[in-house]
């Protein structure tokens, strides 16, 4: 209930030299206190006239924290829920990346397969000529195989003791006598090539037989005939090639 205009009557005696606690309790100690109490009250309606306003400002700011604080709260409520949302679009979105990842390395194994197998069907498309010819000749040799082996085993029964001119008569008239017998043969039958390969030729040339045609013939001929061999050896080269030849075996002489 104190105004300003009850503080203004009593500023006059305020400012009194002598209104304080120690003169009013020497002049009458039972009023002393209410002199005392008058000062603080003019000092509160100061003070509190500059509080009224902030406490009036801070019930105000109170308030619009309130306010904030239930929008902070609200705006953090959809925040968790965006968030949880968020959460769940992200597992999706990893989940098809993860997809897609996966997909593109299968596209691309796919892709590697496709260009391995163009380019195989290319190189076997260039292989086609070849082995059609390769299945005509098998299927060539297979008509021809008797009247072949029939010529590979009379030359490995008969032509031993022969030079090459006569082994190259006897098979001319042997292949005459399948023609009128109509056994059928290979024209351009090459017999060495028939009953050796080229791998046991040249390991024979090392053991030191003579690579000429008649040589490897006896070759052939010594290896392969069912009948133990009579060399006609007037330079010693089948017997050094048949000392060479079975050495590891253990060959004594």
């Amino acid at each position: 209930s104190i105004t300003g205009e009850t503080v203004e009557l009593l500023e006059p005696y305020l400012d009194m030299e002598d209104y304080n606690l120690e003169t009013a309790k020497k002049v009458c100690g039972n009023v002393a206190g209410l002199c005392s109490w008058t000062q603080a009250m003019a000092y509160f309606y100061g003070i509190n006239k500059e509080v009224l306003p902030l406490k009036a400002n801070l019930a105000l700011q109170e308030g619009r924290l309130a306010a904030a604080q239930m929008e902070l709260n609200n705006a953090q409520i959809q925040l968790d829920e965006k968030q949880m949302e968020l959460d769940r679009v992200q597992a999706m979105y990893d989940t098809a990346m993860k997809e897609k990842q996966a997909l593109l390395d299968d596209a691309e194994a796919c892709r590697r397969k496709m260009n391995n197998a163009t380019a195989l069907i290319e190189g076997l498309g260039g292989e086609k000529l070849r082995w059609t010819a390769s299945s005509k000749n098998f299927q060539n040799q297979i008509i021809n195989l008797v009247g072949n082996v029939l010529l590979a085993t009379g030359f490995l029964s008969y032509s031993g003791p022969f030079n090459q001119e006569y082994r190259n008569l006897l098979l001319q008239l042997w292949k005459k006598e399948m023609d009128n017998c109509r056994i059928p043969y290979s024209n351009d039958l090459n017999l060495t090539g028939m009953l050796v390969d080229n791998a046991t030729v040249g390991e024979w040339n090392l053991q030191g037989l003579p690579n000429d045609d008649l040589s490897i013939q006896n070759g052939i001929i010594v290896t392969k005939a069912s009948r133990y061999p009579l060399l006609i050896d007037p330079q010693g080269q089948g017997k050094s090639w048949i000392k060479n030849k079975e050495k590891d075996n253990g060959l004594q002489v």
